[in-house]
């Protein structure tokens, strides 16, 4: 398989991508980036998987990623709400989604992604959460240098014209959510104001 370009931008979206790439399994023939924006995750996803679909509700961004295309065989897009668009149940050895999921009902949107893998396939959710306990809040102040000084010195930025919506739920409640859900979930913060949720669908 071919290999990826490099990062067009950077941001702290962008920053969890190495880490989702290395998820993908070995031999993986179909990914699914949901909310794909304009394309760069599932772009890099062609270097690790033979078939790889973005999907994505906003039609300037999908018509964006379909523009960004060129070059890359395997890799289609679909328009349309993740949560009803025309998808192959366990059709999937890979489900990503980055900063896409607080869009969503996030429990139907866990079931869906996790009722379209395959046996053995692996789910990396990554999100956004609000600190809502003393102990949360204390871990965003604590974090907010770090953040800053790492935007500065990666020049963060972004493609334009993404849409934003603001997390309802916390972190204690995305990992409790996550943890019923998806058995043995791997969850993690990260310091750059994100969440992960790494999981195998059991065989």
């Amino acid at each position: 398989m071919r290999g990826t370009a490099p990062n067009p931008y950077w941001n702290t979206n962008v920053a969890r991508h190495p880490d989702i790439l290395r998820a993908v399994p070995e031999g993986c023939g179909d990914a699914l980036d949901v909310g794909c924006g304009d394309g760069l995750l599932a772009r890099r996803l062609t270097g690790r998987a033979e078939r790889v679909t973005g999907v994505d509700s906003a039609p300037e961004m999908v018509a964006r990623a379909r523009g960004l295309a060129a070059g890359h065989p395997g890799l289609t897009f679909v328009e349309g709400d993740f949560l009803t668009a025309d998808l192959p149940a366990g059709g999937y050895d890979f489900v990503c989604s980055v900063s896409a999921i607080h869009h969503m009902d996030f429990e139907a949107a866990l079931t869906r992604m996790r009722a379209l893998l395959r046996p053995g396939g692996t789910l990396v959710a990554v999100g956004l959460a609000r600190s809502a306990t003393p102990a949360e809040r204390a871990a965003t102040v604590a974090a907010a240098p770090a953040v800053r000084i790492t935007k500065v010195l990666r020049r963060a930025t972004d493609p334009g014209g993404m849409p934003t919506a603001d997390p309802r739920m916390s972190y204690g409640q995305v990992r409790s959510a996550a943890r019923r859900l998806l058995p043995g979930v791997r969850y993690h913060r990260h310091v750059l104001c994100r969440y992960s949720l790494t999981w195998q669908k059991p065989r």
